[in-house]
């Protein structure tokens, strides 16, 4: 089922997202995309290409295939440089300057509609949230941090690490977070907007929610085998505030 607040039966949608809701303890979030536009003021693609820049200023414009230096995603980037050098110093090197990146990036960042009302009303009705992300966990609380969010989801940022293998459709950084917080998979909830999220909550056993903002995101969390797609997260707030 794809829940959109835009056809005729909202009722049906507001019933299967409290459903979804009330099985859950733990809500774990995916940081761009539902929680903010991390590159909105910051592009993700001139991002891309400064690291595909800085691997060609050493002389390494070899280590990536044409597509890799046109992929408008700097993770592409970095994933194909570590599955070729894994674990090395320059994979470090090229995922600190991400870091960077993005950290320059959350002082433009978007945020989602409804994302910080969802996620203040969730805390007060007594779920607990985490940060489950591909990206820094340096830069999800730095955004966190700006919108007064930090103390709705701290300690529980869990990011990307230096082990690049450990990024999702990996479910490690769910599975840390579930451990830190003593929750079973089953009552825990993931909120992500990719298939990788969708992969990542299925291999852990958590209930998915997906988050699509455009009709392109929609079709690729459904094509992946999501059942539960909202195009707004209004929808979401509109279900968990009702009684």
């Amino acid at each position: 089922m794809a829940a959109d607040t835009g056809n005729n039966d909202t009722g049906n949608e507001t019933e299967t997202l409290r459903e979804l809701f009330a099985r859950a303890r733990v809500v774990l979030w995916d940081f761009d995309g539902p929680i903010c536009r991390l590159f909105a003021g910051h592009s993700a693609e001139r991002v891309a290409d400064g690291l595909v820049e800085w691997l060609e200023g050493r002389g390494l414009r070899g280590l990536l295939t044409a597509d890799e230096r046109r992929s408008p995603d700097p993770h592409v980037v970095l994933h194909a440089v570590d599955r070729r050098h894994p674990g090395s110093d320059l994979v470090a090197e090229l995922e600190e300057r991400l870091t960077q990146e993005e950290l320059k990036a959350t002082a433009t960042a978007m945020p989602t509609a409804w994302a910080d009302p969802l996620i203040r009303t969730l805390v007060a009705r007594r779920l607990r949230l985490a940060i489950t992300t591909n990206n820094s966990p340096q830069a999800a609380t730095a955004y966190l941090t700006g919108r007064g969010l930090a103390s709705c989801f701290t300690p529980h940022v869990y990011g990307r690490t230096r082990e690049l293998r450990h990024l999702k459709p990996d479910p490690y950084c769910l599975n840390r977070a579930l451990r830190a917080m003593g929750s079973a998979p089953g009552t825990a909830l993931m909120i992500g907007d990719t298939p990788s999220d969708f992969l990542a909550a299925s291999e852990a056993g958590v209930p998915f929610l997906g988050y699509a903002r455009n009709e392109r995101k929609e079709k690729l969390l459904l094509g992946a085998g999501a059942t539960t797609v909202v195009n707004s997260l209004e929808a979401v707030l509109t279900a968990v505030r009702t009684p």
